[in-house]
């Protein structure tokens, strides 16, 4: 039984789900010595799946960020962190093979230094900070209007090759950059807002991206490492959906210049909404609909909400949250037979759909049905 548990276990991993990681000590190939921080560390001998990267590991557990604690504190939205950390390693895989490369989280940049280039310039106290020079104890409203603070936080990635029988080094990193859609800010005694097009984010995030690569070159141990960047927009606090990466680009080995920026076309649309009904009215219909058929087993519940993720117009996933309230584990296990039939017969294969049912405080079961794939894999907490 236990064995059977932890399959399933390692499946729900596989695709995502909020779960306790499951080490296996067994799938490990030998101890390493990264070169640049002559640590030792752990391979592992698998990926949990294709589209997985297999992380570096301590003795102990995987290896932290080096600036752990700084993405938690410089982002409001917990949707965004989540996106902008996921997201990052998926635009990672067009430069960064996760079959060769191995992952690990940024181990160049300490809080002190990032928490130091996302502070503003001050000629005497701070000359790396990215954001524009400003006296916030003394400046007015208009002076922070036209000097935002534009960028909020940065996470760095580190990808590794494995060179020869006992040492990987660092042959990628990716920078993601994220930028504030909203500016809030006190001045007087009061609070304001700020609102930044998707335009002006581009350019200063563009910007920003030049002036970190030439900090990275500075530094010997990254001085010819090939280095992706990408520039995430923020949603405002209160969204519903994360935001978005707007753009990245690929800088070779030893270059000194970003030379061209590829535009990325992705965004998250929430269901039911007005632009979900008016830009997606197809997807926005097989929802209500799935919508519709739950009412009718539960009438009194509410509260249920879609998440869909597309890549150029084209949906790639939707992400549902069923809030229920369960009197028994008999009762989950109904509901959760009735979803899986609704999900089978109502939703498209060419997309993946992913169905999380909670009570008022855990989640009760998991419903995935990969894109291609006709049965849906389904888990049942204890």
């Amino acid at each position: 039984m236990r064995k059977l548990h932890a399959l399933l276990l390692s499946s729900l991993l596989i695709l995502g789900a909020c779960t306790p990681v499951f080490d296996n000590r067994e799938e490990v190939i030998q101890e390493t010595k990264d070169k640049n921080s002559n640590q030792t560390a752990i391979v592992p001998n698998y990926s949990m799946s294709e589209e997985n990267y297999r992380m570096i590991l301590t003795e102990d557990s995987p290896k932290v960020s080096k600036a752990r604690s700084v993405t938690t504190n410089q982002m409001g939205n917990r949707m965004d962190i989540a996106e902008f950390e996921s997201g990052l390693r998926r635009h990672s895989k067009e430069y960064f093979d996760p079959e060769k490369y191995f992952f690990q989280p940024g181990q160049f940049l300490t809080d002190d230094t990032l928490l130091s280039w996302l502070s503003r310039y001050d000629e005497d106290r701070n000359e790396e900070g990215l954001n524009p020079e400003l006296n916030e104890d003394e400046a007015k409203e208009e002076d922070f209007r036209k000097h935002p603070k534009y960028i909020s936080n940065i996470i760095e990635q580190n990808y590794l090759v494995k060179k020869d029988e006992n040492v990987v080094e660092v042959e990628g990193v990716t920078i993601g950059i994220s930028l504030r859609t909203v500016y809030n800010f006190r001045a007087e005694g009061r609070d304001y807002e700020e609102n930044h097009s998707t335009a002006e984010l581009m350019k200063k995030g563009q910007q920003y991206a030049g002036e970190i690569l030439k900090r990275l070159r500075e530094r010997k141990e990254l001085n010819d490492v090939p280095i992706v960047f990408a520039i995430f927009e923020e949603e405002e606090a209160s969204s519903k959906v994360p935001g978005n990466f707007l753009a990245k680009a690929y800088v070779k080995g030893s270059d000194l210049k970003i030379k061209d920026w590829k535009k990325i076309d992705e965004k998250y649309v929430l269901f039911p909404s007005k632009e979900g009904k008016e830009n997606y009215f197809d997807d926005y219909q097989i929802f209500s609909d799935f919508r519709k058929e739950v009412t009718e087993y539960f009438p009194n519940f509410v509260g249920m909400i879609a998440n869909g993720f597309y890549m150029n117009d084209d949906l790639q996933k939707v992400s549902i949250d069923i809030p229920i309230e369960f009197r028994s584990q008999s009762e989950v296990i109904g509901f959760t037979q009735y979803i899986y039939s609704l999900v089978v017969e109502m939703f498209p294969e060419h997309y993946t759909v992913e169905v999380k049912i909670n009570s008022m405080d855990r989640q009760e079961s998991l419903i995935v049905k990969k894109a291609g794939k006709k049965e849906p894999f389904v888990h049942i907490y204890e």
